[in-house]
């Protein structure tokens, strides 16, 4: 990498490339990029992203993100109250959505159980869970997670914990092969499993 005359410069290119997926070529692109448009392009770029990290909030129900305490799912009053589907990140609540196939509820974890990168049960979201299926009119939480082998852990796990809820228990149908990331899963094939979804207790 050519070493970088300006120290500004230089740091501008290291907060770029500490981005996922963006290395330091694509990050000198991108700064050099922004560095030739005009400064109230570039303010109002820097300013988008103070004011996300500053303003956003986690829905105080699901966990979700929202631009106000309690998020748009939450708060639409059409949406079917009686389902709950428990999804690892923000990233999956919007697939789902986009898939116009479900209209309950949401509960974002924030991660799934994973030892090998420290994260346990503490570390999410899962007590608020078990509270609202106890708490509220909860008839069924939808498990749809990745069906890798952490994912196949934190569902086990939270069935565990759910069925003294009184609630059914389903897991999204397997339309996807073992080891994929909802992530990366395509809109039919995951408006599929939602629709398809099984009871967790025959898988």
């Amino acid at each position: 990498m050519v070493e970088i005359s300006s120290k500004l410069l230089s740091a501008a290119v290291d907060e770029m490339a500490s981005l996922p997926g963006i290395g330091r070529k694509t990050a000198m692109r991108l700064v050099l990029h922004l560095l030739k448009q005009p400064s109230d392009n570039v303010e109002r770029f820097g300013n988008a992203i103070i004011r996300m990290r500053r303003d956003l909030f986690h829905c105080e129900i699901c966990n979700n993100i929202s631009d106000t305490p309690v998020c748009p799912v939450c708060s639409d009053r059409s949406r079917d109250t009686s389902m709950i589907c428990v999804v690892e990140s923000i990233r999956e609540v919007m697939l789902i959505e986009n898939t116009m196939q479900y209209n309950g509820l949401y509960h974002v974890l924030g991660g799934i159980i994973s030892p090998m990168e420290g994260i346990g049960p503490s570390d999410l979201k899962i007590n608020s869970l078990v509270e609202r299926a106890s708490c509220e009119n909860i008839r069924e939480v939808i498990l749809a997670l990745s069906t890798t082998m952490e994912g196949e852990t934190t569902c086990f796990y939270l069935y565990k914990k759910l069925i003294a809820c009184n609630v059914e228990v389903s897991i999204i149908a397997r339309g996807m092969s073992f080891g994929d990331e909802i992530e990366y899963t395509d809109e039919i094939t995951l408006g599929r499993s939602i629709k398809n979804r099984q009871p967790f207790k025959n898988n």
